[in-house]
């Protein structure tokens, strides 16, 4: 596949998955702020709008469209993704200083949808200028991020789940635990920084991450199916049920991304060799 065509699909691949998620954090933001906060709730639904239209927008796109064009349309949403970043640190900062008391929206989930729009921001201007991390890091820094996305889902689901829920609160403070220790794993193997793409460890690490994402994945699913058919005691938005589950998947599709490669830089280092 030609760079720019690669370019291409790159872009409107991260664009298409992250805009609904922004979107949909609108949503749950709004969902969590009082009656009284009619400013922010207003914000929250202006941010909606845009990132919906930002959606429907990339779906219009053909993959063969034109590069230039889509630079432009990236740099478009980066600057959107700034927009909700901040106003998502604003309301942070209003929660821990005890402005919004009563509202419904955890500050690690509020810094939680923050680091991802920072995330999506990033990979545009990244994307835009041509400059995607070497292998190595890229997949350590990828697992960093979204080993810690995971690890917040779970405490998020263990908090939102009714108290009577007992056994299902357990399994997700379980997967916390998990991810809690898969990160510090990985933060480990970050201060290490394996330079070659054919180090064993990486490979090693991936096969380790991709087990227990599988299973948080599943233990999700449930959750989301039992909850839509109104068999969970929870405050858990059907919706959000799904968008967890939809970030897990999209971290699975970025390990099987990796693999491919590893496995790709591997052959050919066996090839030199011979």
């Amino acid at each position: 596949m030609p760079a720019q065509d690669v370019f291409v699909a790159r872009s409107l691949d991260e664009i298409r998955f992250w805009s609904r998620i922004m979107k949909e954090h609108s949503l749950f933001l709004k969902l969590g702020f009082r009656c009284e906060d009619t400013q922010l709730i207003q914000e929250a639904n202006h941010y909606y709008s845009v990132f919906e239209q930002i959606e429907q927008q990339s779906h219009a796109f053909p993959l063969q469209a034109d590069p230039e064009t889509i630079r432009r349309f990236n740099a478009q949403v980066q600057n959107a993704a700034a927009h909700i970043w901040a106003f998502k640190r604003k309301v942070l900062g209003l929660i821990l200083h005890g402005q919004l008391p009563g509202a419904n929206n955890f500050p690690l989930l509020v810094d939680h949808t923050s680091r991802e729009a920072n995330y999506f921001r990033n990979r545009l201007v990244e994307l835009n200028e041509g400059r995607l991390d070497p292998l190595p890091d890229a997949i350590i820094n990828e697992n960093v991020f979204f080993l810690r996305i995971m690890a917040d889902h779970a405490k998020f689901i263990s908090h939102l789940l009714d108290p009577s829920e007992r056994q299902l609160t357990e399994q997700a403070r379980g997967f916390s635990h998990d991810f809690d220790q898969l990160l510090f794993q990985a933060k480990d193997l970050e201060s290490m920084r394996p330079q070659s793409q054919t180090v064993p460890l990486l490979d090693q690490f991936l096969d380790q991450n991709r087990v227990s994402v599988q299973s948080l994945r599943d233990f999700k699913k449930t959750a989301r199916d039992l909850i839509e058919a109104c068999r969970i005691k929870s405050i858990i938005h059907p919706l959000l049920a799904d968008h967890v589950f939809r970030e897990a998947e999209r971290f699975l599709d970025i390990i099987d991304m990796f693999e491919g490669h590893l496995s790709g830089a591997q052959v050919q280092a066996n090839e030199m060799h011979h």
